[in-house]
């Protein structure tokens, strides 16, 4: 099992190797390895065609989130949420006493705390991951991550940084689409600047779970995208598209610059489907889209803040002390910023991202053989609980 679990993925790190030793005359991409990626050289400005392409992508994803029956979803059953007995816990005021500090530390840049500022961006994620999980667990009457299952909130964190490190190789063959313009303005050495990074990449994955897990809080919501159209994919032919994209993204990397998103979560998704593995795309090839929509919003919104927090920490631009700090340079579309350096349209590249980084925690869970279910269920209280037994008793 874990063979047939690692070598799509070794495909996928190999592939651009070897493309690249024939695109590039050193063999590899310029600045390939330098950690934190950096600015490599200028992307091909606006091109109203591929603008307008990528648009009508954008529209028709919209469409389908905002009005599904226009898709043929009939939706499903909105299963009652329990009357919650429980206050918000401890962690959410001290994980909102995080964000206020650190937030307020980064924007501000102040210094009389030291170098802790060069550290905000980390705690400052973390402190949000335990609002929304004090949020979860008010609203499920006592469930939440932290609450119920601890050690997958941990093991979250882990595969977070190793996930992004998989997903940052994969930078360097689009000449990067993103780099880090301000890591070496903070007096670190590489060690330090290094184990800043990884460290905060720990955050990517929890948050996302944390917002797909407060998402099913509102039964409504879910119900929507239930019942829809049946959408069968193969395992196979999706580890080989995406191993071809990869490495023709490689020769092509302005025009293919998309498949850094799309290559990847094509392999990913195609291993688990191969060896029978859930994860999203088994319910969605039953007409369920929930899963793989609702963890695509969570992604979505908490790009929305993440690039809003990314964006204040470095305007103006002095004093530099984000080292995290990111800006984009995508070719072709890299157009309206809204208080952002994500350019509009790059919004919805998170919606693919989300699954990736769900799929990527669920091959992780059966290569190193740990439960990577993170879908936190609501505690009725004893009376719901005879009501919904009864009415289960009475619908079978």
């Amino acid at each position: 099992m874990k063979w047939k679990l690692i070598w799509p993925v070794l495909v996928t790190l190999i592939i651009p190797l070897i493309a690249a030793w024939f695109k590039y005359p050193d063999h590899l991409p310029p600045g390939f390895g330098e950690f934190p990626p950096q600015f490599v050289a200028q992307a091909p400005g606006f091109s109203l065609t591929y603008f307008l392409i990528m648009l009508a992508g954008v529209l028709f994803i919209t469409a389908l989130i905002i009005f599904p029956k226009w898709f043929g979803f009939k939706g499903g059953e909105v299963k009652p949420m329990p009357v919650s007995t429980k206050s918000l816990p401890w962690w959410f005021w001290l994980g909102g006493a995080f964000v206020g500090f650190f937030w307020w530390l980064m924007w501000t840049r102040t210094t009389p705390f030291g170098d802790l500022v060069y550290w905000s961006f980390t705690p400052l994620w973390w402190g949000f991951i335990f609002v929304l999980d004090g949020i979860i667990y008010k609203r499920n009457n006592g469930a939440s991550l932290f609450a119920t299952k601890p050690l997958t909130l941990l093991l979250t964190g882990i595969v977070s940084t190793l996930g992004w490190v998989y997903f940052e190789y994969y930078d360097y063959f689009v000449l990067g689409n993103w780099y880090y313009p301000n890591a070496y303005q903070i007096p670190w050495s590489k060690v330090t600047l290094t184990i800043e990074f990884l460290i905060t990449y720990s955050m990517i994955t929890p948050v996302f779970f944390q917002w797909y897990n407060l998402f099913n809080t509102f039964p409504k919501f879910v119900a929507r995208y239930q019942n829809g159209p049946k959408m069968k994919l193969s395992g196979n032919t999706l580890i080989l598209v995406g191993s071809l994209l990869i490495g023709a993204m490689v020769f092509l990397p302005y025009m293919l610059f998309w498949v850094v998103w799309i290559g990847p979560f094509a392999v990913m998704t195609g291993i688990l489907l191969r060896l029978n593995i859930w994860n999203p795309f088994t319910d969605i090839a039953e007409g369920n889209w929930d899963a793989g929509v609702l963890i695509g919003l969570s992604a979505f919104a908490n790009g929305i803040l993440w690039e809003f927090w990314n964006y204040g920490s470095a305007h103006p631009e002095q004093p530099i002390t984000n080292p995290n700090y990111w800006v984009y340079d995508i070719p072709y579309v890299d157009v309206i910023h809204l208080f952002s350096e994500m350019p509009l349209l790059g919004y919805w590249g998170y919606i693919p991202f989300g699954v990736l980084v769900w799929q990527v925690f669920i091959w992780s869970g059966k290569f190193f053989g740990f439960d990577s279910s993170i879908l936190i269920k609501p505690i009725y209280n004893d009376e719901e609980q005879d009501v919904q037994s009864s009415e289960s008793v009475q619908t079978s």
